[in-house]
């Protein structure tokens, strides 16, 4: 299975939980915090991925040249969604936090396989 399929998969299984179990008063933020780290994620491998098969000597620069962007598009993301959208900070911020360590975990697990020659890239997109 892809790792897209995956990351994706995880994240909207977890909050379909999250949404059952937990109060109702946690949504919408947990859900917006959920997309802001999963579409950051999803971008990230679409781009590690096809970079790897074209320079695999390059993947660390675009990794680390994503990671400064991405740092100043989550406080981006998240002043719009806390001031513009009015999400309320605390249930945003947990959900944000949470999705962002879990799926940059996940993400680094499926670029250890793809740089030890796994099937990661086979799979993919």
């Amino acid at each position: 299975m892809s790792p897209l399929v995956w990351m994706i998969g995880g994240a909207v299984v977890s909050w379909l939980i999250v949404t059952l179990v937990a109060p109702a008063s946690i949504n919408p933020e947990v859900l917006w915090g959920m997309i802001g780290p999963l579409a950051s994620a999803a971008v990230t491998w679409i781009v590690a991925e096809r970079t790897w098969r074209r320079a695999p000597e390059r993947v660390t620069g675009v990794l680390a040249t994503g990671f400064a962007v991405k740092m100043v598009g989550f406080g981006v993301y998240a002043a719009v969604m806390i001031r513009v959208a009015g999400m309320r900070p605390v249930p945003f911020a947990i959900g944000f936090t949470s999705y962002l360590i879990a799926l940059y975990l996940v993400e680094a697990l499926f670029l250890r396989r793809l740089f030890a020659g796994g099937t990661a890239s086979a799979s993919s997109v």
